[in-house]
C-alpha cells in the first residue's frame, strides 16, 4: 500500500514524487517508457530556469534521478484502470495492482478517440490488457488492435494461453454487439469474435478512471488541482494549456501538497 500513486514520469509526476516524498509520503511513479514522450524528443529547451539549452532528455533524465534519489519507487508499466476500493484506490497496470491511499494523474496529453462500440462494451468482450484479461477467452477468438509497442508481446500472451488471435494494425474499427463483443469490424472487413484487446500506449483520463470530469480532453481540477473524485489530483499538461515544463512542475508540486493535506485529513 503506497500513499500516494503518480501516473506518469513527465515533469508534473516527477515533480509531484519529489514532494511527497520530502513530506515522508511513500510514493509509487507508474509510467510508460519516457523515450515515447515529446519532451524527451526535445533536441533543446531553452525555457525552464537554471536549465539554458538542455535537451529534453537530459532533463527529464536529471528528474527521473532526483525523485528515485528521494525514494520514490519508479515502476514501468501502462495503466490500465484506476478504481475505488474503499478508502483506498486500485491501480492496475500490466498484470500488477498497486494500492494507494491517493492517485495523482499527470499524464500528459492524450488524444484518444474511442471506436464506436468500444465504450458501450468495456467491459463485455472489450479489454485493454491482455494479461489482465486473456485467461476469460481461453480457446476462444479475439481481434487484438496493435497499437503500442507493446502489442505483439501481448498478442503471443494470448496465443500462449490458447487464444486464437487476429492481429489488426488499422485504426479503422468498429465493434459489434448488443450486450458483449460479437464481432469487429476492420477497414469495412467483419471478423467474428468473442473479444477485443485494444492496445494503445496510452488511456485517456475519462476511461482510466470512472466518473473523471473531463472538458475538452483535459482532466477539469480546481486551483489545488483536485479533481471531482476525492483523492484524486491532477497535473501537468493533462489539466490543460499552456504545455511547458515549468507549469507542469508547479502543478505537480501543487498537486502533492494537496494530497498530503488529503493524506491527513483521512487518518
Amino acid at each position: 500500500m503506497y500513499d500516494i500513486v503518480v501516473i506518469g514520469s513527465g515533469p508534473a509526476g516527477l515533480s509531484a514524487a519529489i514532494t511527497a516524498r520530502m513530506r515522508s509520503k511513500s510514493v509509487a511513479v507508474i509510467s510508460n517508457l519516457r523515450t515515447g514522450s515529446g519532451l524527451y524528443k526535445a533536441p533543446k529547451v531553452d525555457n525552464y530556469p537554471g536549465f539554458p539549452a538542455i535537451s529534453g532528455a537530459e532533463l527529464l533524465n536529471k528528474f527521473s534521478l532526483h525523485a528515485a534519489g528521494t525514494g520514490a519507487e519508479i515502476i514501468q508499466g501502462r495503466v490500465t484502470s484506476i478504481l475505488p476500493m474503499g478508502e483506498q484506490f486500485g491501480v492496475s497496470y500490466g498484470s500488477e495492482i498497486a494500492a494507494a491511499k491517493a492517485v495523482i494523474l499527470a499524464t500528459g496529453v492524450v488524444q484518444t478517440s474511442l471506436f464506436p462500440g468500444e465504450e458501450a462494451l468495456l467491459g463485455s468482450g472489450v479489454s485493454y490488457c491482455a494479461t489482465c484479461d486473456g485467461m476469460l477467452y481461453r480457446g476462444k477468438k479475439v481481434c487484438v488492435v496493435c497499437l503500442s509497442p507493446d502489442a505483439e508481446e501481448e498478442a503471443a500472451f494470448l496465443e500462449s494461453i490458447g487464444c486464437e488471435v487476429v492481429r489488426l494494425t488499422t485504426k479503422n474499427i468498429v465493434i459489434n454487439g448488443e450486450h458483449k463483443v460479437a464481432s469487429v469490424t476492420a477497414d469495412g472487413v467483419e471478423i467474428p469474435c468473442d473479444g477485443v484487446f485494444i492496445l494503445r500506449p496510452s488511456i485517456a483520463p475519462a476511461t482510466l478512471v470512472p466518473g473523471l470530469l473531463t472538458a475538452g480532453g483535459h482532466i477539469q481540477v480546481d486551483p489545488r488541482m483536485r479533481t471531482n473524485i476525492p483523492g484524486i489530483f491532477a497535473a501537468g499538461d493533462c489539466t490543460g494549456a499552456p504545455y511547458q515544463v515549468a507549469k507542469a512542475v508547479g502543478e505537480g508540486l501543487v498537486a502533492a501538497l494537496s494530497a498530503v493535506e488529503y493524506l491527513a485529513g483521512a487518518k
